[in-house]
C-alpha cells in the first residue's frame, strides 16, 4: 500500500505542476489573471461597502436613542 499511495501522490503532484504551468502560461492566462484581480477587487469593494453600511446603521441608531 505504501507504493501505492507514494505513486498516487506523485502523480498528483506532477498533475498540479502542469495545471499551474497551463494557467500562468496557456491560452488565455492574460485574461484569467485580469479576471482574478477584478474578483478580487469586487470582493473587496462588497466588504467594505458592508462594513460601512453597518457602521452607518449603528451610527444612526445610536443617534436616534440618543436624541429621544
Amino acid at each position: 500500500m505504501d507504493l501505492k499511495d507514494k505513486t498516487r501522490a506523485e502523480l498528483e503532484d506532477k498533475i498540479k505542476k502542469l495545471e499551474n504551468i497551463i494557467e500562468t502560461r496557456g491560452v488565455g492566462s492574460q485574461k484569467l489573471e485580469r479576471a482574478k484581480r477584478v474578483q478580487r477587487d469586487l470582493n473587496l469593494a462588497i466588504i467594505l461597502g458592508g462594513v460601512t453600511i453597518a457602521l452607518g446603521v449603528t451610527a444612526w441608531s445610536i443617534y436616534k436613542y440618543k436624541g429621544e
